[in-house]
């Protein structure tokens, strides 16, 4: 249990009352209708601004006013609805604690030794012997003692026994529900307890209450093995780190480390923080992080994140940011933020259990109240040995109401979904892709068209010059002379390519620009020795009126162009040259004034090996399609888009016309997921129904805008995370209808006779919510498909 440390002392101006953050662990909180008697109860504390209850990670964030109330009335709220909150402020347990410091999970359970399981199997103990004498040993079930002249026999004395050890936990529970005015569960067993045992139907109260004490412990079990998912996820932050201070190394707590410090990570250890490799070299293997299977190599410069495993050299790493600041603890708190985002799905659960519930519940009244009213003489119908039977007596549809109590818990209903989404957000965390909600989760499987953008995506986004082709009497020095001169103000991928290459040219003395000027998706332009000078698109040229079909070529070793073919030769420069390129693949870049070409630069960027293979997967997954979108020109568009294998592909789009596009793949097929850089697509990625940023790693641009982060730069990953999703939607639906089907027939069953108490709570309790929480638990084993990308 912690405050939140910025909010301590947090005052807004104008005298504003400040507030605090409790971040509580409270670990049986482990349902909504859990969450919901918590909530009931905090609502009545004066002073409580905001809670968040996360039953899926056994935490609750309740903002206060400290002047108006107090942690202590907090945990006591907390207390009230039934649920222990532990590891707090106040704990004498060190090592609950310890486990509870951060607040972010709630430690695991010994589920099968608690205290809660020990009542559980004595009571189940004192059954077992009771059904003996019952059944078995009856001229041993003799009666000890009589209450209100009704005998009480050994086998009911055993059973009241169990009553006393599995039952009375549970009753409490219900104490608490109906105190909080919280129709759930606890609330209805506790209710069919007290009335079996009431009216002597010792043998149902007992049996009831030892099932459904199991139901809970298995369900306590299922939900510690979906906290399981995201207890992995926050261990791989090292705790401590050694550091390089006056000298020498000494090792203190990773939150103690400050930004610029150096940290030492030998082979095997944890790199503890975000940094910049400053000495030595190793492979470092990223998958916690971005998922990546082969390990990457790391030298001087590159930047490794915390969380990632140092494989074989010695690195000395300068420190970026702090523990709380680093991308490990940024996908950790987003995954826990990702709980707290409601499907549509898991809104219609809860509007629906609002509505199931209380009906069963008065059908379970009726159905004890009405059929000995109106029922005169019993009718039995032996149909194939299954025993319907309308009988009329009091005792048989007593029953019969109380099992529908039974089957009136919503709970297998009601967890379905939260513990898919649990399991898919963080199978898909640990695979290196970071989904920032459930609803996200669940819109990714529905989508009906993927846009790409070219560059970045299904490219490397590496640049490079292939062609240099000077124009009349330009050398290729002065071309690059110019173009360099012009790119060296402008940070697009684009100029660093020409850069480079100037460089590797050995092109030195560049020229002076002034006046630069970025022409948003066309190009560049800029004064050179008071001449105003472009590079861009052959489109920018023919906007600014240039005719391309001046361009001379260069003079051969044979002398000049002759003047009477001039025109056509340059006529076929202009046309074949250009064209040919483009058909290539290639961004063409011109570079000149309004009334003189200097000449033309080639660049292209690889296709990444696995993009084939990604858009195929993605295909023979079901997308409906898979389309490009660019601004490149149509020549390089059209190569890329045949060598990807894409539906289609659009081309020479500017920022606003991608989200057009995206607004046509919407209106045409419908659901569109956006795949892009995270920062030059921002509008389309906004506008589709999922924007999903490429290698966010190390960008926090990315990490905060896109609905769905890839954190390598791996496109392969793109035919997974459908998978995923799919997949969730489709166990989402199954865990729903199967819940509910179930209890359907079980409820049918009901008055024929051919459903007991025991039936429900084994088939319609405890196996629904164990089948559900299996069945959500498989999208952990889904893997990524490993496209080589070398």
């Amino acid at each position: 249990m912690t405050e939140n440390p910025d909010a301590a002392d947090q005052a807004n101006e104008g005298g504003q009352q400040r507030e605090l953050t409790a971040r509580l662990v409270v670990p049986e909180m482990d349902c909504p209708s859990c969450a919901k008697k918590v909530d009931k109860s905090l609502q009545r504390v004066d002073g409580v601004v905001e809670t968040t209850l996360q039953p899926t990670t056994g935490t609750a964030n309740i903002t206060y006013h400290p002047d108006r109330t107090s942690e202590a009335d907090v945990v006591e709220a907390i207390e009230a609805a039934g649920y222990e909150v532990v590891g707090g402020a106040d704990s004498e347990d060190d090592k609950l604690k310890e486990a509870a410091g951060d607040a972010n999970i709630a430690p695991p359970s010994e589920v099968w030794t608690s205290p809660r399981a020990k009542k559980t199997w004595l009571g189940a103990a004192f059954v077992t012997l009771g059904l003996l004498f019952e059944f078995l040993l009856t001229a041993q079930n003799i009666a000890l003692a009589s209450v209100l002249d009704y005998p009480l026999h050994v086998a009911d004395v055993l059973f009241l026994g169990a009553v006393a050890a599995s039952g009375v936990p549970v009753i409490r529970s219900g104490y608490y529900s109906a105190k909080n005015r919280s129709l759930d569960i606890d609330l209805l067993m506790g209710t069919a307890i007290i009335a079996a045992t009431g009216i002597g139907y010792f043998v149902e109260a007992a049996t009831l209450a030892v099932l459904f004490s199991i139901a809970e412990l298995l369900e306590d079990y299922a939900m510690d093995r979906a906290r399981d998912s995201l207890r992995e996820l926050m261990e791989l932050s090292p705790d401590e780190a050694t550091v390089k201070r006056d000298g020498e190394e000494v090792t203190v707590s990773a939150d103690e480390v400050e930004v610029s410090e150096t940290v030492v990570v030998r082979p095997g250890e944890k790199i503890p923080l975000d940094g910049t490799v400053v000495k030595g070299e190793s492979a470092v293997d990223q998958s916690p992080i971005t998922g990546e299977s082969v390990p990457v190599d790391k030298i001087a410069g590159d930047e490794v994140y915390a969380g990632t495993i140092n494989e074989e050299g010695y690195l000395e790493i300068d420190v970026t940011s702090t523990a709380g600041d680093s991308t490990l603890s940024r996908i950790i708190e987003m995954v826990q933020g990702a709980q707290a985002k409601k499907t549509e799905t898991e809104q219609f659960v809860d509007r629906f259990s609002g509505y199931y519930t209380p009906l069963v519940v008065v059908l379970a009244i009726l159905t004890a109240a009405i059929p000995p009213l109106v029922i005169a003489d019993p009718v039995s119908v032996d149909a194939a040995g299954y025993g319907i039977s309308f009988a009329g007596d009091w005792q048989t549809w007593f029953i019969r109401g109380l099992t529908l109590l039974v089957i009136a818990c919503p709970c297998a209903f009601v967890i379905s979904t939260p513990v898919s989404v649990v399991s898919g957000i963080t199978s898909a965390a640990k695979n290196g892709v970071l989904i920032k909600g459930g609803n996200y989760l669940e819109a990714m499987g529905e989508v009906d068209a993927v846009a790409l953008d070219k560059t970045g995506t299904l490219t490397k986004g590496e640049l490079a010059v292939t062609d240099i082709i000077p124009v009349g009497d330009t050398s290729e020095g002065d071309l690059l002379r110019h173009a360099a001169g012009l790119e060296r103000r402008s940070e697009h991928p684009i100029a660093a390519a020409i850069l480079d290459r100037a460089d590797k040219a050995g092109v030195n003395d560049l020229l002076d620009s002034a006046g630069f000027e970025s022409l948003t998706g066309k190009g560049i332009c800029g004064e050179i020795d008071g001449e105003t000078y472009y590079a861009g698109k052959p489109a920018l040229f023919k906007e600014l009126g240039f005719d391309l079909s001046r361009a001379r070529r260069p003079e051969t070793d044979g002398g000049a162009v002759a003047e009477d073919t001039a025109e056509s030769d340059d006529e076929a420069f202009a046309e074949d040259a250009l064209a040919t390129l483009e058909r290539e693949g290639k961004t063409v870049v011109l570079v000149g004034t309004e009334a003189e070409l200097l000449g033309a630069i080639a660049i292209a960027d690889e296709v990444r090996p696995a993009s084939k293979r990604a858009v195929q997967h993605l295909q023979e997954l079901g997308v409906e399609r898979v389309v490009m979108l660019t601004g490149d020109n149509e020549g390089t568009a059209r190569a890329i888009a045949e060598e990807v294998g894409v539906d289609e592909y659009r081309a020479e789009l500017l920022p606003e016309e991608k989200v057009d596009a995206v607004e046509k793949l919407q209106a045409e097929y419908g659901e569109v997921a956006m795949v892009g850089d995270g920062i030059n697509d921002a509008p389309a990625l906004a506008t589709a129904e999922v924007g999903i940023a490429m290698g966010a790693a190390g960008t926090d641009t990315a990490l905060e805008t896109a609905d769905i982060a890839l954190m390598g730069d791996d496109i392969g990953k793109l035919p997974y995370l459908y998978n995923l999703s799919h997949t969730a939607n489709d166990v989402i639906r199954q865990n729903i209808w199967v819940s509910l089907g179930v209890k359907f027939l079980l409820a049918l069953g009901v008055p024929l006779g051919l459903v007991s108490v025991a039936l429900a709570v084994v088939v319609g309790d405890m196996g629904m919510s164990l089948g559900v929480t299996g069945n959500a638990m498989r999208l952990s084993r889904i893997e990524p498909n490993r496209f080589p990308d070398t």
